[in-house]
């Protein structure tokens, strides 16, 4: 799935697409396959009684609500989390009904800091919190590559103009072009 071009200023580039690493994915998917056994085992082993029907619909209501609540949610929640960095920023976009988009401009970041745990380091993944000006923070959670990303995000903002750089005006275009 690919960035929306048209979110891009006209010089911006992307750099890192992003998507939180797949470990995350791993325990919702096991949660479905148990609430899907679980069904299958109710079906399959309770009688076809008038009580093995009440609790069939019981065993359906409780891995219907453990399957969506702690599987489906998390998985959606996961595929539709996108990390984006570009020459110009960081993009953060979540959510799978309502679209959050969050941007900090790369000359507005201060300072930011990668954790790992063990299990991070072993997968190379990791969290990225990105403090910018203002107060603000982002948290970028199972991030992939992090020690690369993290790298790469510190050549983007030593490569990004400041603020209150500004283009220098010539007065005279002969004096200029070295002419004058």
């Amino acid at each position: 799935m690919s960035f929306p071009e048209e979110l891009l200023a006209d010089q911006e580039e992307i750099v890192l697409h992003l998507r939180g690493h797949w470990k995350a994915a791993v325990a919702p998917s096991l949660v479905l396959i148990l609430a899907v056994a679980g069904l299958t085992m109710g079906w399959v082993m309770l009688p076809p009684s008038e009580g093995g029907r009440i609790g069939l619909l019981m065993v359906v209501a409780i891995m219907v609500y453990y399957g969506s609540r702690y599987g489906v949610q998390p998985l959606l929640r996961w595929r539709c989390t996108e990390y984006v960095l570009t020459t110009e920023r960081l993009l953060i976009q979540r959510g799978v009904l309502v679209r959050e988009r969050r941007d900090l401009p790369l000359n507005r970041i201060n300072d930011h800091t990668m954790a790992q745990s063990l299990l991070d380091r072993m997968f190379g993944s990791g969290t990225l919190t990105i403090d910018s000006v203002g107060d603000q923070s982002a948290v970028l959670a199972g991030v992939p590559a992090a020690q690369l990303v993290q790298s790469t995000l510190y050549e983007l903002i030593e490569l990004a103009p400041a603020d209150d750089e500004e283009e220098p005006v010539s007065e005279d275009p002969a004096r200029a072009a070295g002419r004058g």
